[in-house]
């Protein structure tokens, strides 16, 4: 009886699971389906005449155009001067992305080991600037930038990652830090490393993970940037792929096949980075978390 009364619970038990398996299954591919449809609209008009992308779906035969116009690519490419916007965008985002992991590892790295009066404060007040808008503080930083002739270059888009690499890389990069036991500092300082040497040959080669994932989000926010090479650029030359983007809004109508093309190209990176440091994002965001 006791048998039949355990086998009973066991059964119970793995329907119950399955039942929530296939809900779960059932959820992330309803999630990840909506998620693809905007993508698939994007690749789908890209590849259509304009005046057939609004059209209704007749069939699912429409799901792709049957003769795909794949002129558009080349022809949006050309218009936009994408090589050029190409080269900007690359300059802009390696230095920027750069200058951010060097210097928002140097300064986590003081907040996470170092101890000096007023440690805690001072990133208690790193982290409330966060709530600051951006705009409060646009007409100031312009004015700087102006003053210093810095308009209509690079260096208002690159120079600043240089000095402190944003909030979000320094919280991220010291709640790691933190997780790294600090008996590995003090055996090396035995060893007689000095404290720059405890951060490159200790902290760093341990810190992969978080900076890939550091790497991905400074390297998104660079390559996407809108408002920062509208307000600082002017020279038709030096635009990025966002403003590129921005120019195939005509004066009275868009082209929306070329739009869609262009669109899809310029996305194609930032898909092809994430899928292929995937690994180091995520085991950089779970891991951070662990310790605060």
């Amino acid at each position: 009886m006791a048998t039949t009364v355990r086998e009973e619970k066991i059964r119970k038990r793995s329907t119950s699971r399955l039942w929530a398996n296939t809900l779960t299954y059932f959820l992330l591919i309803t999630g990840s389906i909506l998620v693809l449809i905007p993508f698939w609209w994007l690749v789908r008009s890209s590849l259509m005449d304009p005046g057939d992308i609004f059209k209704p779906m007749a069939s699912w035969r429409d799901v792709f155009p049957l003769h795909p116009l794949w002129g558009n690519y080349p022809e949006a490419l050309k218009f936009m001067n994408f090589w050029g916007c190409l080269r900007n965008t690359c300059t802009i985002t390696f230095f920027a992305m750069a200058g951010q992991i060097m210097s928002a590892s140097i300064v986590a790295y003081g907040f996470a080991r170092m101890r000096f009066p007023g440690r805690d404060i001072l990133f208690i007040v790193l982290l409330s600037t966060i709530m600051l808008p951006p705009q409060v503080t646009l007409i100031p930083i312009f004015k700087i930038f102006t003053t210093l002739g810095w308009y209509d270059t690079f260096k208002p888009l690159t120079v600043p990652a240089y000095f402190g690499g944003g909030v979000f890389a320094i919280f991220l990069l010291r709640q790691y830090y933190m997780t790294i036991p600090i008996e590995m500092d003090e055996a090396a300082k035995i060893d007689g490393a000095s404290t720059f040497g405890i951060f490159t040959r200790i902290i760093l080669p341990q810190a992969k993970p978080v900076l890939g994932t550091v790497a991905i989000f400074s390297y998104m926010w660079n390559w996407n940037d809108f408002l920062g090479p509208l307000i600082y650029l002017s020279d038709p030359a030096k635009r990025t792929l966002a403003l590129a983007l921005w120019s195939f809004q005509g004066e009275h109508a868009v082209d929306w096949h070329l739009l869609m093309a262009a669109a899809t190209v310029v996305m194609l990176p930032l898909l092809i980075i994430f899928f292929c440091a995937q690994k180091y994002f995520i085991q950089g965001v779970v891991i951070s978390g662990v310790k605060g």
